[in-house]
């Protein structure tokens, strides 16, 4: 590569470093390390942290239990409409995380089109902790749906073929050939779906509100914090991209080798 493409590619790639990389360093910059025990240890900041975790492991499981069948169907089916249900699917991608909230509220509430029979069982889901899982799957589960179909896509279709010859069932087949050689993929996707839902905030914020110990997560706890005690909204948002790309590193490094 010659000095003019290097100077043609490399000038807008290092403003796009700085983009990405300057405000993760303006936060560690920033942050008091030696009280940041302290402020996570603090009233709100800790069981945020436990309610974020067991929320996102909750979503976690319910794409690849839900998602998972999902993804292969898409993967699999050459019907006209897939492509629609796709499009579909991707709509949380880009829908403002607010709206998201409220279609979850106008599902779920009291009113809304599948809550107002629970409630008649007396169920209530929203502003729970049942409503921030949800709302978290709304958002993280395209994630994980498009990278599997995209792993089960490039599949050699010869192998279905050859297992097709030797009795093996659709189910048989996904089973015992097509997840193991998709597990890449899988581990891609939940650490995307993980992520995603850690961050998580407007969907969660408008459907399950924000009550500590219920469903405050560490998202809605830094936006708290920010307000009252900046240096203890840096703590936590430390402590949140710590863990992100710890969960990133170890299942992304993993299994993508």
């Amino acid at each position: 590569m010659n000095w003019r493409s290097r100077l043609v590619l490399g000038v807008p790639s290092a403003l796009a470093l700085i983009l990405l990389i300057v405000p993760l360093l303006a936060l560690l910059l920033r942050a008091d390390w030696a009280r940041i025990p302290t402020d996570l240890a603090s009233g709100t900041a800790l069981p945020a942290l436990r309610l974020s975790l067991i929320t996102t492991s909750s979503t976690a499981a319910l794409c690849l239990a839900l998602g998972t069948p999902l993804a292969w169907l898409l993967a699999r089916s050459e019907h006209p409409g897939i492509r629609w249900l796709r499009a579909l699917l991707t709509v949380p991608l880009v829908l403002p995380p607010v709206v998201g909230g409220v279609a979850l509220l106008m599902t779920w509430g009291r009113n809304g089109v599948i809550g107002q029979h629970l409630t008649v069982l007396g169920i209530q889901i929203p502003f729970t902790t049942t409503a921030v899982v949800l709302a978290e799957t709304f958002v993280a589960m395209p994630y994980y749906v498009l990278a599997v179909e995209g792993a089960m896509r490039g599949l050699d279709t010869r192998l279905e073929s050859v297992a097709r010859t030797l009795g093996a069932s659709d189910l048989r087949y996904l089973r015992t050939v097509a997840l193991p050689l998709v597990l890449p993929g899988i581990a891609s996707g939940l650490a995307l779906a993980w992520a995603r839902a850690l961050g998580e905030f407007g969907g969660t914020i408008t459907f399950a509100g924000n009550f500590p110990g219920r469903t405050q997560t560490a998202p809605l706890a830094v936006y708290v914090a920010l307000e009252q005690n900046p240096q203890v909204a840096i703590s936590i948002s430390i402590a949140l991209l710590a863990v992100s790309i710890l969960v990133l590193g170890l299942m992304r490094g993993r299994w993508l080798r």
